[in-house]
């Protein structure tokens, strides 16, 4: 008990900057956005991996929740169902006020610390969400929206995802526009789903911070939504961080086939791989039970973790967990709750609290601030682009 302790001690000082949660699309399909049926005040562990007890059992600071849209939404209809999310993030910030605290800057994430509530960010996955428009993309900052995916699992008019054939190999050039576009907003690029010639083309590109919500090390995982470690060795000259995800099939080699047996399991039943509605969670079940799966563990991410710690650096890496869009999470991870038990083995196997405070808190905070930066010096010196395709 000794390590966990000391963890709970630790993220009562410096606690999680989660980079990535998909409450926002779970509320959407569950219930429509009708909190009175998921009140996030009390115990949802029977439909969610998120509520407020558990997010201060987890020691969460701050959350970056997602306003993700399927890719397989297009045009105006991403653009509308972007709108509803952040709409229904706005519904929750308002019924937990004294829990949650809408965050803008750095400072509003500092300040939330300071007063005990939990900072609230969003972040849009996926360029679909912009419908190629940079007006689109101002609309969503003046919204709230502080990074953008710049894919998710489908490639776009702009840019590769990791996991569909390549099209423009990385970014073209209106994608590239759409970089400058995020720094001159003051918005993170956010690298996690693309593929690494976009990473690539991203990183050369932008002058401000980038970031990977939700990824982890390819050199532990092969799997194409992971980072390759000459990505990750750029990092340091850019200033961005990659926040390590939880999700097994990222994580676990073991997991990866398994899950694909799994995906195509859905798909039989008529359903979408992703979809973690009761229907589907009955379906996942029953494969479940019939094909045990691997178990990814706490010490499944700290390996991922201290991978990244050694390529990137320890000022370069976060965490991001993924909860609530994913169907399975790792032993120990169960829930938001878990990040204590990660901690601790963090703990064990020698990290200082120095360098935890920058794996929880610093580093997040850091490169928002960083972000504001850079938006206030090329505002200085040019106005908004108004590019098209």
């Amino acid at each position: 008990m000794e390590y966990l302790d000391r963890a709970r001690e630790l993220l009562a000082e410096h606690p999680v900057v989660d980079g990535h949660n998909d409450l926002p699309w779970a509320l959407r399909e569950q219930v429509r956005y009708d909190l009175a049926q998921r009140d996030l005040a009390t115990d949802q562990s029977a439909h969610l991996h998120t509520d407020i007890p558990r997010l201060r059992a987890g020691g969460v600071g701050a959350q970056f929740w997602s306003v993700y849209v399927r890719s397989d939404m297009a045009g105006d209809e991403a653009v509308s169902a972007t709108l509803e999310q952040i709409d229904g993030v706005g519904q929750l910030l308002d019924r937990y006020p004294a829990d949650l605290s809408r965050a803008l800057t750095a400072d509003d994430m500092e300040q939330a610390r300071r007063d005990g509530r939990i900072a609230s960010l969003m972040g849009a996955e996926g360029g679909h969400s912009i419908n190629n428009s940079l007006a689109t993309l101002r609309a969503l900052y003046a919204l709230g929206v502080r990074y953008m995916t710049l894919t998710h699992n489908d490639n776009i008019d702009w840019a590769d995802s990791a996991t569909d054939v390549p099209r423009a190999g990385g970014l073209t050039p209106f994608g590239h526009e759409v970089v400058r576009e995020m720094n001159r907003c003051g918005m993170l690029v956010d690298l996690s789903h693309v593929a690494p010639t976009t990473m690539r083309d991203a990183i050369a590109t932008s002058t401000a911070p980038v970031i990977f919500s939700h990824s982890s090390a390819r050199a532990i995982c092969d799997h194409p939504r992971n980072i390759p470690d000459d990505v990750l060795g750029r990092l340091p000259a850019n200033g961005g961080i990659a926040m390590a995800t939880f999700v097994p099939k990222f994580i676990l080699p073991a997991a990866v086939a398994w899950t694909r047996a799994a995906d195509e399991n859905m798909r039989a039943h008529g359903l979408h791989h992703l979809d973690t509605t009761p229907e589907a969670m009955k379906v996942h079940r029953a494969f479940e039970a019939a094909h045990p799966r691997p178990v990814a563990t706490a010490s499944t991410v700290a390996d991922h973790l201290d991978h990244m710690r050694e390529v990137a650096g320890i000022d370069h890496i976060g965490i991001g967990g993924d909860f609530d869009g994913t169907a399975f999470t790792p032993q120990g991870l169960e829930d938001v709750a878990g990040y204590p038990n990660l901690v601790a083995e963090l703990l064990r196997r020698g990290w200082s609290s120095a360098d935890l405070a920058k794996l929880t808190w610093q580093n997040a905070v850091r490169v928002l601030r960083a972000a504001e930066d850079v938006a206030r010096d090329i505002q200085s010196r040019r106005g908004p682009s108004n590019a098209v395709i």
